[in-house]
């Protein structure tokens, strides 16, 4: 991947050097190594920059190619409103935009900053939105950036390649690759704006020594991957995950499996050469996902942006040495997926645990007790995303000698039962009033000010706790591990989910 350009410091990050009457009418400036950006002053006194290229737009020859250095422009580029959103397909009934439209030029990022100079140093917060690696962007509401800022953290949402732009592997794209790999090209787009941190955010204020790393689900997964990939070495500082790890059930293809997978798609879609597939115009080629039997593109072990099996390199040490924070949610699945449309009764509990677990059924059942509605919802979670943090959390602990911090979050939004993949983002950056769908309570916004503060703290410290915070224990690993349950009334507990996870690791160990 080629290097992005120095940073240039010859002139002022901001224009705050007018009498402070003025200084509300005045546009914020700050010069990156490819021009100046002008961004706008929001009435909270932090200044946003919407939309700004980090690389070159992935169209063209550059489909499926690592991404290139941004160019460079003369004059002042206004970075008033946010870039497109990656190419995708409409999934997510929850996802919300304010981006100019959907395209494949979408390689952009958005910063909020509190700085009134260049010379703050602030911490850093870099966020990947969710979305399955299918969907999803950097303009959403409950991702904005001003909240966090406001606590004195420049923050940045980034956009990276989804589906069959971003993950697409094909045995042509290994050969054309320098590195004799493909796919992942989402995650080199996250190793490329990260790269850009390094080399620009001090003009923001931040500091490039600090940057903390967070995401949910697909993010959490980026989060992951971020932490092992060589291209990300050096630039983390700190790791927060929101439900889900490159380390889960479904762990990433094989490259050979990946590009196999690659060869057939295009067949299908009549696109057999990587030439023709790259002549398809954009929209035509995110159509063919909506075909019956369409793949799910996702991270694959292709041997360069993820050399080995996530978890082989975190059993052997070999992630980011840096601090994490991470958890999962109350009802990450549902148990109508174990149990489809039959009654939630123990004899149909027992029969799906039967068709999916065999003679190890009875093990299973000992492994997730108790009622039969919150076993089975509890299954449902390990078997999507709960187990896959679960093991990153465990085996960060194991190998990582940083600190590991834990949480449980239990509280439904207002008129749901339980708290849903997803539910906790707006409590956490501080965004309960970008949602408009729920009618947020004094008790969601208590919670909102709580988990904003211990991340905020994690941010800057790397240690979640603080004055006016109930204490927060470090995790171990194995049995037993402190964490922190939060909902309503929050507080630390010890773990008592633990035979669930023994029991998926032996599954997992007689699959690999």
């Amino acid at each position: 991947m080629k290097k992005i350009g120095m940073l240039l410091i010859a002139s002022s990050a901001f224009a705050y050097s007018v009498p402070a009457v003025a200084a509300a009418a005045v546009a914020p400036r700050a010069t990156t190594a490819t021009g100046v950006v002008q961004g706008t002053l929001e009435a909270s006194g932090v200044a946003s920059y919407k939309g700004i290229p980090f690389a070159a737009p992935p169209v063209g020859d550059l489909r499926w190619k690592a991404p290139q250095p941004a160019q460079k422009w003369k004059g002042v580029r206004k970075a008033d409103h946010f870039g497109p959103r990656a190419m995708q397909l409409p999934l997510f009934g929850d996802m919300v935009f304010r981006s100019d439209g959907v395209s494949e030029d979408c390689l952009y990022l958005n910063v909020w900053t509190p700085a009134k100079s260049a010379k703050a140093k602030l911490p850093v917060l870099v966020y990947f939105y969710g979305g399955g690696f299918a969907a999803g962007d950097g303009s959403e509401p409950r991702y904005d950036g001003a909240s966090m800022a406001a606590k004195g953290i420049v923050t940045l949402t980034v956009n990276y390649r989804l589906n069959v732009f971003g993950f697409l592997a094909h045995p042509e794209l290994s050969a054309e690759s320098p590195n004799k790999a493909s796919g992942n090209y989402g995650l080199m787009d996250q190793a490329a704006a990260l790269n850009w941190v390094k080399k620009n955010i001090a003009a923001f204020g931040g500091d490039p020594s600090r940057v903390t790393i967070a995401g949910e689900s697909a993010g959490s997964w980026s989060v992951s991957a971020q932490m092992i990939t060589p291209l990300s070495k050096g630039l983390i500082a700190g790791a927060i995950g929101e439900s889900g790890s490159l380390l889960g059930v479904h762990p990433p293809a094989p490259l050979a499996d990946a590009e196999k997978a690659g060869a057939a798609f295009a067949e299908k879609i009549a696109a057999p050469t990587l030439a023709a597939m790259r002549a398809l115009p954009a929209q035509q080629l995110l159509e063919t996902l909506r075909q019956p039997g369409a793949p799910w593109f996702s991270a694959i072990e292709d041997g360069y942006v993820l050399p080995r099996a996530p978890s082989a390199m975190y059993a052997a040490g070999e992630q980011a040495k840096v601090p994490l924070l991470a958890g999962w949610n109350s009802h990450e699945g549902h148990y109508k997926q174990v149990l489809g449309d039959a009654e939630p009764t123990e004899a149909n509990f027992a029969a799906a645990l039967q068709k999916f677990y065999g003679d190890q059924a009875g093990a299973a059942r000992s492994a997730y007790p108790g009622e039969v509605v919150k076993a089975a919802t509890d299954l449902a979670s390990d078997g999507f995303i709960v187990y896959g943090t679960w093991k990153w959390i465990d085996t960060h602990a194991r190998t990582s000698g940083k600190p590991v911090y834990r949480y449980y979050y239990s509280r439904p939004r207002p008129g749901d039962t339980g708290a849903a993949h997803s539910a906790e983002i707006e409590y956490a950056l501080g965004n309960l009033d970008g949602n408009k769908v729920y009618a947020w309570t004094g008790e969601d916004r208590a919670l909102s000010t709580l988990m904003q503060g211990y991340f905020a703290n994690f941010i800057k410290t790397g240690n979640p706790n603080g004055a006016g915070l109930p204490d927060w224990p470090q995790a171990s690993n194995g049995a037993g591990s402190r964490l922190m349950h939060l909902d309503a009334t929050s507080r630390a507990v010890t773990a008592t989910d633990d035979a669930r996870f023994q029991f998926q690791d032996a599954e997992m160990q007689k699959k690999h």
